[in-house]
């Protein structure tokens, strides 16, 4: 799906010293880290990303973002995947930095 939107996927299942992160994608512009979850309703997969596991990925994208300078772009963003029986909704911004 995000590829067919033009992202070029950088990483699959990353781990880092602060977590893994389950898809790194970026296009020109943005780079997105992107936390999928797969549960049996939508607002089930929702809920499932915790305050703790927001806070884990935001310090994994650091940890990545050192380690890969050359992935840096203008934006970046946080994303959910969310899967569910039937389809998957990609919720942009779905995590914010304070």
């Amino acid at each position: 799906m995000l590829r067919r939107r033009g992202y070029e996927i950088l990483a699959m299942r990353l781990k880092t010293a602060g977590g893994e992160i389950d898809i790194v994608a970026a296009d020109a512009a943005c780079l997105i880290f992107v936390e999928v979850k797969a549960r049996p309703s939508l607002s089930e997969a929702a809920y499932a990303l915790s305050a703790r596991q927001q806070a884990r990925l935001i310090q994994a994208a650091s940890i990545a973002l050192a380690n890969n300078p050359g992935w840096a772009r203008e934006a970046m963003r946080f994303d959910a995947a969310l899967v569910v029986p039937g389809g998957i909704e990609i919720i942009e911004d779905a995590i914010r930095l304070n």
